[in-house]
């Protein structure tokens, strides 16, 4: 177990990570994002000004890896304006039609549970923790204490849904 956590704040962002603990590091207190002009689209501005601050973070931190001209780096989770994007190793911005996610080594586990909440009435905590528990219970790399966050006033379920990870 680790004290430090695997979801952070980082301006208007809900950042869950996956893949690397010194990763999160730099997401959680290196991440810098210029603001998304008025008018821009979420997703595009996400594919674009967002990514490229990513590169450049992970590139100052050392964390980066190149092979050839490809830069690859690790898997996370962003909460923003009530959307939520993977963000995938080759920094391809991955959102689902649903409005939940998951990665790490539960994620299949924690989307099924998920999937079979869908319009069940529940509140999103429940839904949440439900997932995490499938998670941890089919999935060797996944155990409490689990932490789960709002992204400005949203429901959790808007929010980072879960962030089932590597422990």
């Amino acid at each position: 177990m680790r004290a430090d956590p695997k979801i952070y704040r980082v301006g208007p962002f809900l950042i869950g990570f996956t893949t690397s603990f010194r990763m999160g590091q730099l997401l959680g207190h290196s991440l810098t994002v210029a603001p998304r002009p008025e008018g821009t689209d979420v997703f595009a501005f996400m594919c674009t000004t967002f990514i490229e601050a990513v590169r450049a973070c992970f590139t100052r931190g050392g964390f980066a890896r190149k092979d050839g001209e490809r830069e690859s780096a690790g898997t996370f989770l962003v909460g923003y304006m009530g959307r939520i994007f993977q963000i995938r190793d080759d920094y391809q911005v991955a959102e689902r039609a649903v409005n939940f996610d998951a990665c790490g080594s539960g994620e299949q586990a924690a989307l099924g549970s998920l999937h079979t909440t869908v319009g069940v009435p529940m509140r999103p905590d429940v839904r949440l923790e439900r997932a995490l528990a499938a998670a941890a219970e089919f999935s060797t790399g996944v155990r409490g204490p689990f932490r789960i966050e709002v992204l400005d006033g949203q429901t959790a379920q808007r929010s980072v849904e879960e962030e089932v990870s590597d422990v």
